[in-house]
């Protein structure tokens, strides 16, 4: 039990929010547009915490080192602007986790490698994020995770001590990062993870399979 904490940041994508259904779609819709057949979600869902790299190495086996990436990422990232809430939803058991917080008086925050061109118009659609104490995205610092500069930002906006917070994420980079910021780490188990994830291996001080066991470690569960 985590008596000391004053703060949970969380990573988004695959940890608050389940937005591979989007982030597939943008990418299918590249697919169909080029008369190529549909993919299922699944197929899709594994690689979303990757982002346009994840998505278009399943919709097409590209790499950010194939000829025309940046050309097909720009063509994703407009996809994902036009349809990006659409059927982005918070997974079960996020929006009882953040009302305890709340009620704790505990501040939270949202630390993601996602940009601000799409952080910034999605946590404003989604009235979860209505009271988040900071909302860090991958180039609101210099350096994105694994390095700890996203964290240590946002307990800088939150004036809170990195060592009275906790960071929760579903990628080895968030436990890294966490770990590197002096910050408590929790693996988020039931997240994206990748195809080849071994969380066991990843150092977290902690390991989670719903958001609303979060609780339990903080002596609220």
């Amino acid at each position: 039990m985590w008596t000391h904490v004053k703060a949970v940041l969380f990573d988004l994508d695959g940890t608050l929010i389940d937005s591979a259904p989007d982030l597939g779609a943008a990418a299918d819709k590249m697919r169909i547009d080029r008369g190529m057949p549909s993919l299922p979600l699944n197929a899709y869902r594994h690689m979303a915490g990757a982002g346009a790299r994840g998505m278009l190495g399943i919709a097409f086996g590209m790499t950010p080192d194939s000829m025309g990436f940046a050309e097909m990422r720009e063509e994703f990232f407009r996809n994902y602007e036009q349809c990006m809430t659409h059927r982005t939803y918070a997974f079960d058991g996020v929006s009882d986790l953040i009302n305890n917080l709340e009620s704790a008086s505990l501040a939270w925050g949202v630390v993601t490698n996602k940009s601000m061109r799409f952080t910034d118009p999605l946590t404003r659609q989604m009235p979860l994020f209505a009271n988040a104490a900071a909302v860090v995205s991958g180039d609101s610092t210099p350096h994105s995770k694994p390095h700890p500069a996203p964290l240590l930002e946002a307990a800088r906006r939150m004036q809170i001590a990195p060592e009275s917070c906790i960071y929760v994420g579903d990628d080895e980079r968030d436990i890294q990062a966490g770990l590197a910021a002096g910050m408590k780490t929790v693996a988020a188990c039931y997240g994206y993870l990748g195809s080849k994830a071994d969380t066991s291996h990843w150092g977290a001080d902690a390991h989670i399979n719903s958001p609303i066991e979060l609780l339990k470690l903080l002596g609220r569960g």
